[in-house]
Protein backbone atom coordinates (compact mmCIF):
# COMPACT_ATOMS: atom_id res chain seq x y z
CA UNK A 1 0.00 0.00 0.00
CA UNK A 2 3.06 2.25 0.47
CA UNK A 3 3.90 4.00 -2.17
CA UNK A 4 0.89 3.90 -4.00
CA UNK A 5 -0.76 6.62 -5.82
CA UNK A 6 -4.20 7.22 -4.51
CA UNK A 7 -6.82 9.07 -6.32
CA UNK A 8 -9.62 11.05 -4.48
CA UNK A 9 -12.96 11.97 -6.09
CA UNK A 10 -16.03 13.52 -5.42
CA UNK A 11 -18.39 10.96 -4.90
CA UNK A 12 -22.11 10.08 -4.02
CA UNK A 13 -23.00 9.77 -0.21
CA UNK A 14 -22.02 6.89 1.57
CA UNK A 15 -23.12 6.98 4.70
CA UNK A 16 -22.88 3.19 5.17
CA UNK A 17 -19.18 3.24 4.62
CA UNK A 18 -18.74 6.00 6.93
CA UNK A 19 -19.95 3.71 9.78
CA UNK A 20 -17.71 1.15 8.57
CA UNK A 21 -14.84 3.22 8.58
CA UNK A 22 -15.96 4.86 12.08
CA UNK A 23 -15.85 1.21 13.44
CA UNK A 24 -12.45 0.84 12.57
CA UNK A 25 -10.87 3.22 14.17
CA UNK A 26 -12.90 3.49 18.06
CA UNK A 27 -9.73 5.23 19.61
CA UNK A 28 -10.88 8.17 17.10
CA UNK A 29 -14.31 8.13 17.11
CA UNK A 30 -15.03 6.76 20.70
CA UNK A 31 -18.32 9.45 21.05
CA UNK A 32 -21.48 7.36 19.99
CA UNK A 33 -23.49 10.63 19.67
CA UNK A 34 -20.84 12.05 17.22
CA UNK A 35 -20.34 8.85 15.45
CA UNK A 36 -24.32 9.20 14.62
CA UNK A 37 -23.85 12.68 14.00
CA UNK A 38 -21.53 12.07 10.91
CA UNK A 39 -23.49 9.13 9.43
CA UNK A 40 -26.16 11.77 9.41
CA UNK A 41 -23.70 14.05 7.82
CA UNK A 42 -22.52 11.73 5.39
CA UNK A 43 -26.43 11.42 3.80
CA UNK A 44 -26.17 15.00 2.70
CA UNK A 45 -22.32 16.89 2.72
CA UNK A 46 -20.24 16.65 -0.30
CA UNK A 47 -18.40 13.22 -0.02
CA UNK A 48 -15.29 12.89 -1.07
CA UNK A 49 -13.76 9.22 -1.42
CA UNK A 50 -10.63 7.21 -2.04
CA UNK A 51 -11.53 3.79 -3.36
CA UNK A 52 -9.41 0.32 -3.84
CA UNK A 53 -8.96 -1.90 -6.54
CA UNK A 54 -11.65 -3.75 -5.40
CA UNK A 55 -14.24 -0.43 -4.98
CA UNK A 56 -14.37 -0.58 -1.19
CA UNK A 57 -14.14 2.85 0.26
CA UNK A 58 -10.77 3.17 2.19
CA UNK A 59 -11.14 6.51 2.99
CA UNK A 60 -13.66 9.60 2.99
CA UNK A 61 -14.00 13.39 3.41
CA UNK A 62 -17.22 15.19 3.80
CA UNK A 63 -16.97 19.11 3.30
CA UNK A 64 -19.11 21.95 4.21
CA UNK A 65 -19.52 25.13 2.90
CA UNK A 66 -20.77 27.82 4.72
CA UNK A 67 -19.80 30.98 3.18
CA UNK A 68 -18.39 31.72 -0.64
CA UNK A 69 -14.82 31.50 0.10
CA UNK A 70 -14.52 29.37 3.11
CA UNK A 71 -15.02 25.80 3.41
CA UNK A 72 -15.12 23.06 6.06
CA UNK A 73 -13.24 19.53 5.98
CA UNK A 74 -15.89 18.49 8.74
CA UNK A 75 -14.89 14.70 8.51
CA UNK A 76 -12.14 12.57 7.21
CA UNK A 77 -11.12 9.07 8.33
CA UNK A 78 -9.00 6.29 6.54
CA UNK A 79 -10.19 2.56 7.14
CA UNK A 80 -7.65 1.67 10.11
CA UNK A 81 -5.78 -0.98 7.47
CA UNK A 82 -5.24 2.01 5.18
CA UNK A 83 -3.43 4.51 7.61
CA UNK A 84 -0.60 6.37 6.59
CA UNK A 85 -0.57 4.94 3.06
CA UNK A 86 -1.33 8.22 1.58
CA UNK A 87 -5.24 8.00 1.28
CA UNK A 88 -5.55 11.01 3.58
CA UNK A 89 -3.39 13.07 2.03
CA UNK A 90 -5.06 12.69 -1.35
CA UNK A 91 -8.18 13.32 0.10
CA UNK A 92 -6.92 16.93 1.23
CA UNK A 93 -5.13 17.10 -1.91
CA UNK A 94 -8.49 16.71 -3.89
CA UNK A 95 -10.66 19.20 -1.55
CA UNK A 96 -8.25 21.37 -1.65
CA UNK A 97 -8.10 21.73 -5.50
CA UNK A 98 -11.89 21.41 -5.49
CA UNK A 99 -11.94 24.59 -3.14
CA UNK A 100 -9.50 26.37 -4.94
CA UNK A 101 -11.62 25.60 -8.47
CA UNK A 102 -14.75 27.12 -6.98
CA UNK A 103 -12.82 30.36 -5.27
CA UNK A 104 -12.81 29.23 -1.87
CA UNK A 105 -9.97 30.92 0.09
CA UNK A 106 -10.00 29.18 3.17
CA UNK A 107 -10.30 25.50 3.63
CA UNK A 108 -10.80 24.44 7.95
CA UNK A 109 -10.68 21.54 10.07
CA UNK A 110 -11.76 21.10 13.78
CA UNK A 111 -9.38 18.33 15.84
CA UNK A 112 -8.53 17.84 19.46
CA UNK A 113 -6.63 20.27 20.70
CA UNK A 114 -3.05 20.06 21.97
CA UNK A 115 -4.39 20.77 25.79
CA UNK A 116 -5.69 17.37 25.79
CA UNK A 117 -2.91 14.76 26.11
CA UNK A 118 -4.31 12.48 23.77
CA UNK A 119 -1.06 10.88 21.49
CA UNK A 120 -3.21 9.74 18.70
CA UNK A 121 -4.92 13.25 18.35
CA UNK A 122 -0.89 14.76 18.60
CA UNK A 123 -0.48 12.40 15.32
CA UNK A 124 -3.38 13.71 13.88
CA UNK A 125 -2.41 17.44 14.36
CA UNK A 126 1.22 17.15 12.80
CA UNK A 127 -0.75 15.02 9.79
CA UNK A 128 -2.76 18.38 9.32
CA UNK A 129 0.46 20.62 10.11
CA UNK A 130 2.43 18.67 6.98
CA UNK A 131 -0.71 19.24 4.93
CA UNK A 132 -0.46 23.11 5.54
CA UNK A 133 -2.81 23.76 8.02
CA UNK A 134 -2.09 26.66 10.33
CA UNK A 135 -3.62 26.52 14.05
CA UNK A 136 -5.41 29.30 14.98
CA UNK A 137 -7.61 28.53 17.43
CA UNK A 138 -8.65 26.38 20.99
CA UNK A 139 -11.86 26.65 22.19
CA UNK A 140 -14.27 24.96 24.11
CA UNK A 141 -16.85 24.06 21.15
CA UNK A 142 -17.34 20.55 22.65
CA UNK A 143 -16.86 21.08 25.98
CA UNK A 144 -13.66 21.71 28.40
CA UNK A 145 -12.82 17.94 28.03
CA UNK A 146 -12.29 17.94 24.52
CA UNK A 147 -10.54 21.38 23.25
CA UNK A 148 -11.60 21.76 20.04
CA UNK A 149 -8.36 23.33 17.72
CA UNK A 150 -9.49 25.18 14.49
CA UNK A 151 -6.79 24.46 12.03
CA UNK A 152 -7.13 26.45 8.59
CA UNK A 153 -5.26 26.48 5.19
CA UNK A 154 -4.81 29.58 2.78
CA UNK A 155 -5.74 28.28 -0.72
Amino acid sequence: MRGRKWEARLDAQVPDDVARVIDTLPEWFGIAEANVEYVEAARTKETWTVRGEDGVVRGVALVDYHFDRAADLFFIAVEREFRSSGIGAALIEAVAEHCRERGVRLLQVKTLGASHPDEGYAATRKFYEALDFIPLEETDLWGEQSPCLIMVRVL
